[in-house]
C-alpha cells in the first residue's frame, strides 16, 4: 500500500489485528460478494452492536470500540458490505448476513452512511423487527442534501481515482488536533484500499434519492451521537436528523471532526455503554456483564469529550 497511517502501526491497531480475525461471509447467490467482518465478544451474545461504517470506510476503523468494550462483556461486530447497488439489494444481504450469524436483533452503530442504512433498514423491518437500538454517528436522513444527487447513476461509470478524490474533498485538516489529524491520515489509507465497485455502490446508495420516514422508528430506542466541531455534514442536517427523533437521546462531543470513534474512541465508547446499559438483564443485551456500573471518568476525558447527554424533552442523563 502506498500510504501508511500512524494509527496504522500503532499498538493498539496491531493488537487488534493479531488477536481478532477478519472474517468474509458470503451470503448472496454471488459468490465473490463477502461482508467482511471482525467479530469480538462472547458468541453467547444473540443481540450484539454492530457498527457500520461511512462510504470512505472499512470494517477496521472501528477497531477501538470493539478493542475497548470488549473489557466490558459487550459483542461487538464491526461489518464492512460488500459493493450493493441499491437499497433492497444492502437490506437483503444485510438481513441474510445477521441470519447467517444466528442473530436475534442488533443494536447499530452507524456513521454517515451506515448510519443511513441502519435507519432504513429498521424501517423496512419494521414489522418484523430485527433492531433493538440505533446510535447514529454523523448522519443524515435524507440522501437529497449532496451535491452529487443528480449523477448518481453514472457513479459505476467513473475510474476509481476520481471517485476517490470526491470524497478526499470532505477531508480538511485546518485547525484540527493531532489526533483528528490522525483519524484523517487513517480514513485516507482505507480509502485506498477500496476499489472502484466498492466506492462506486457505496456512492451510488449514499446519493440516490431516498429518504428515511422517522415515525416508522418512533418505538426504538435512538442515540444521536455529534460533533461541535467541523464536519462533513451541515448544522440544517444535523437540525434535521434532531427533529426527526424528538424522543432521542444526544450525545454531544466538544470536537472530534468526522471520524469521532477514532480521534475520541473514549468518550465514544462511553456514550456506547450508557446506551447500551438500559438493556442490562433482558434478552437484549449486549453483554454478559453488567454495564451498570460504569468506570469512573477522568478529569481531562471530561474536558476533551463529552458535555452532555440528554434527549430532546430536556430530560438531563449524568455520566458520572
Amino acid at each position: 500500500m502506498s500510504y501508511v497511517s500512524d494509527l496504522s502501526q500503532s499498538n493498539e491497531y496491531l493488537s487488534f489485528r493479531s488477536s481478532i480475525p477478519l472474517r468474509k461471509i458470503v451470503v448472496d447467490s454471488d459468490s465473490s460478494k463477502a461482508w467482511r467482518i471482525f467479530d469480538s465478544g462472547p458468541k453467547s451474545v444473540h443481540c450484539p452492536l454492530i457498527c457500520l461504517p461511512p462510504v470512505s470506510g472499512t470494517a477496521d476503523i472501528f477497531f477501538m470500540q470493539v478493542m475497548g468494550l470488549a473489557s466490558r462483556g459487550v459483542r461487538v461486530i464491526a461489518a464492512e458490505p460488500p459493493p450493493y447497488w441499491n437499497m433492497k439489494e444492502w437490506i437483503d444481504g444485510f438481513k441474510r448476513l445477521i441470519d447467517y450469524l444466528e442473530l436475534d436483533r442488533v443494536h447499530i452503530y452507524g456513521a454517515s452512511l451506515g448510519g443511513f442504512m441502519a435507519q432504513k433498514f429498521a424501517e423496512l423491518t419494521k414489522n418484523c423487527p430485527r433492531v433493538a437500538s440505533l446510535i447514529l454517528c454523523n448522519t443524515f436522513t435524507d440522501t437529497s442534501v449532496f451535491e452529487y444527487n443528480d449523477s448518481s447513476a453514472l457513479f459505476w461509470l467513473l475510474p476509481s481515482i476520481v471517485l476517490k478524490r470526491m470524497l478526499m474533498g470532505n477531508f480538511t485538516m485546518d485547525k484540527v488536533d493531532q489526533r483528528i489529524t490522525q483519524s484523517i491520515d487513517f480514513m485516507v489509507e482505507r480509502l485506498e484500499s477500496l476499489n472502484q465497485s466498492e466506492l462506486a455502490s457505496r456512492l451510488t446508495l449514499n446519493c440516490t434519492p431516498c429518504y428515511i420516514q422517522p415515525q416508522q422508528l418512533n418505538n426504538i430506542p435512538i442515540t444521536i451521537m455529534d460533533v461541535w466541531d467541523e464536519s462533513a455534514l451541515s448544522s440544517s442536517v444535523r437540525e434535521d436528523l434532531y427533529k426527526s427523533y424528538p424522543q432521542a437521546k444526544l450525545a454531544h462531543l466538544k470536537s472530534g471532526g468526522n471520524f469521532p470513534y477514532l480521534s475520541r474512541s473514549d468518550e465514544v465508547n462511553l456514550h456506547l455503554l450508557i446506551h447500551l446499559r438500559q438493556f442490562d438483564g433482558t434478552e437484549l443485551s449486549s453483554s454478559y456483564l453488567s454495564l451498570l456500573k460504569m468506570p469512573a471518568q477522568s478529569s481531562s476525558q471530561c474536558e476533551e469529550g463529552s458535555v452532555s447527554y440528554r434527549n430532546l424533552k430536556d430530560k438531563i442523563v449524568k455520566i458520572s
